[in-house]
């Protein structure tokens, strides 16, 4: 048998994709904007360019924001005063307006991190396991801390510690980089069930029709004799070998979870459609399997889901033990109450502009082939 398993990855992106840098880029002192487009500074070209050796000029420099620098004629796609150029633009032009800028390399190039997406098949794969484990919800299995509360449920799924952690055979690269063109400018808010909008978020994000490939590696020699010799006994090996059909089965009920709550929400309808017409009818290859990413996936994306919900009570005490709710709730209120959604400017009759919630952020077609020789 081979030591490794080796397979590619085409990740396709279907709808905005926003993984963090964790850090906000400021309106006048990180971008500018001009003509429908945001403009990344290159801060440093600009201030070369100024005449600093005029101790005025200089002091006038110190207390100017980087854009107000430029001229009209300066706004080319091509010019050394900006590292890249974003179609759209966000809502605010106030000076120090914020974007939060997405994850890319040294060269201003975005990617898709390993970490990302192992993060993503984890949290499918304790999905699966739990149900074919049949755990059941128990107050005396969660931890202290938030971070840590589900700590005791996946030692029972993936092991005991990261020596014994079935993940510890799954091994994902990050990816190569795009081009700086697959970004785009996207506007979005949180979507309450009565149909009200939240504040503003604004975001870079990676644009639907990208395509990132990525390599996973199964390290098989972790379950065979040798292994077992050694004290590691990894359980779960068969999961790790029908990914897409592990990821598929989480989706299928996240994507009927979104269904039911978009259903009774009145701002919702493009929504659901996007999730019945789109994401519900897609028909699937044995190798391929949807999955939800980076930002805008909640609560719902990154724990245990549904099963939570098996034992009424029991979600009630990890809401309230927790603090997972923001403002006031009563026992048995939905939870959670809200969802991060991509709205679009739309005109009424009467000609209005208004913000309608559009998409969902996330949501990527993983085709998985098994590289010849791996």
């Amino acid at each position: 048998m081979p030591e490794y398993a080796v397979y590619t990855l085409k990740v396709s992106v279907l709808t905005p994709l926003h993984i963090g840098s964790g850090e906000d880029l400021l309106h006048e002192y990180d971008y500018a904007i001009y003509n429908e487009r945001t403009w990344r500074l290159n801060d440093a070209a600009l201030l070369e360019a100024q005449d600093v050796d005029d101790p005025a000029l200089a002091e006038t420099l110190a207390r100017t924001p980087p854009a107000r620098l430029l001229q009209p004629a300066d706004f080319r796609p091509n010019s050394a005063f900006f590292r890249y150029v974003i179609q759209g633009t966000p809502r605010s032009r106030a000076e120090g307006a914020q974007v939060r800028e997405q994850i890319k390399d040294v060269f201003d190039r975005p990617y898709l991190p390993g970490s990302s997406l192992k993060g993503a098949l984890r949290t499918a794969l304790a999905w699966v396991a739990w149900g074919q484990k049949g755990l059941k919800p128990e107050m005396g299995k969660l931890g202290q801390q938030r971070k840590w509360a589900a700590q005791g449920y996946e030692h029972d799924i993936f092991g005991r510690d990261p020596n014994h952690d079935l993940l510890r055979a799954l091994q994902v690269s990050d990816s190569p980089p795009v081009g700086a063109e697959r970004l785009m400018l996207v506007n979005a808010r949180v979507l309450n069930r009565s149909g009200a909008l939240g504040s503003p978020i604004e975001l870079e994000a990676i644009r639907p029709d990208t395509v990132f490939e990525v390599r996973l590696k199964l390290d098989l020699a972790l379950f065979d004799e040798w292994a077992r010799r050694r004290g590691l006994n990894l359980r779960g090996g068969e999961w790790l070998q029908n990914l897409p059909g592990v990821i598929r089965a989480h989706t299928r009920q996240r994507i009927a979870g979104e269904v039911a709550w978009f259903k009774s929400v009145t701002a919702g309808a493009r929504l659901l459609a996007f999730y019945q017409q789109h994401l519900g009818a897609a028909q699937l290859r044995a190798n391929q399997a949807l999955l939800q990413l980076g930002w805008g996936t909640g609560w719902e994306g990154k724990t245990f889901g549904s099963h939570l919900r098996q034992d009424p009570h029991f979600l009630e005490q990890v809401i309230r033990n927790y603090r997972l709710a923001r403002g006031p709730r009563q026992p048995g209120d939905p939870f959670p109450k809200s969802r991060r959604v991509v709205v679009a400017i739309v005109q009424d009759k009467q000609g209005q502009q208004r913000e309608t919630p559009a998409f969902p952020l996330g949501w990527v077609l993983v085709e998985m082939t098994r590289l010849q020789g791996g």
